[in-house]
């Protein structure tokens, strides 16, 4: 059986074969795609921008389970060339974001539910650790910072506003997870969320319903108290009431 690292390399190699014409994509070249707003920083190339917005496009859930998108068709999104899509489209590949189709299309890769059930309990080991060791840290400024997530997270909510309530949400986490400069756990966390991120649509469809706790709040109570199997039991929940339901749906 090919490895996994085989199955990789192939993918990639696909991505850099010579392109079809235009006119073979047919409809699937138009930007449909609502891609995240991130603002090219300073010193930042064409490379890593185009790389950066796809990525937290991933994770934000905006390449919708199921679509196929062609590589011309994010350029266009985009506004630039085929050649950095092509690049961040084969690391998205490598990171298993992304699957590679025929005539050089992309897609989220299909989810079952053993397969949500693993990256379900992946979040939950890898999160709840990146919170506990976030405790040392958690100073005044620390914990202010997150408030202010937080209420960002409800407006969110009260506001019905899907997109920002993925946005303010993956805001909190990264905040809580990543305030060391050298931390470890974050990147690995984030493999994850690019994995289960285009579900997360279908998570908040009945929100109410799953998540009737603010769970965020509880992980601030916490902090507060500097309680780390609170915290921990927080974090847990939040993962649990606020995707754990898709399970039966993909069962």
């Amino acid at each position: 059986m090919e490895s996994y690292s085989g199955y990789i390399a192939q993918q990639a190699d696909s991505l850099t074969s010579p392109p079809l014409t235009r006119q073979s994509h047919g409809p699937m070249d138009s930007p449909t795609l609502d891609l995240a707003q991130e603002p090219r920083l300073d010193g930042e190339t064409l490379q890593q921008w185009v790389f950066r917005r796809l990525r937290r496009s991933v994770m934000a859930g905006r390449f919708p389970p199921g679509k196929a998108v062609t590589i011309r068709g994010l350029a266009d999104a985009l506004g630039v060339s085929s050649m950095p899509v092509r690049e961040a489209l084969r690391r998205l590949v490598a990171e298993r974001a992304l699957v590679l189709l025929d005539n050089r299309r992309v897609r989220v890769p299909e989810m079952t539910a053993r397969r949500f059930e693993e990256l379900m309990t992946a979040r939950t080991l890898l999160e709840c650790e990146a919170a506990a060791r976030a405790l040392a840290g958690a100073d005044a400024a620390f914990i202010a910072r997150l408030d202010a997530l937080n209420a960002d997270s409800d407006a969110a909510v009260a506001a019905s506003d899907t997109e920002a309530m993925i946005e303010t949400n993956l805001a909190f986490h990264g905040a809580l997870y990543g305030g060391r400069a050298d931390n470890v756990l974050l990147p690995l966390i984030e493999s994850v969320w690019l994995q289960i991120g285009p579900f997360m649509r279908m998570a908040l469809a009945d929100l109410e319903t799953h998540y009737p706790v603010d769970r965020h709040a509880q992980a601030l109570a916490a902090l507060r108290a500097r309680d780390e199997a609170a915290l921990r039991r927080a974090i847990e929940a939040d993962i649990r009431d606020g995707i754990g339901h898709l399970l039966a749906q993909l069962g």
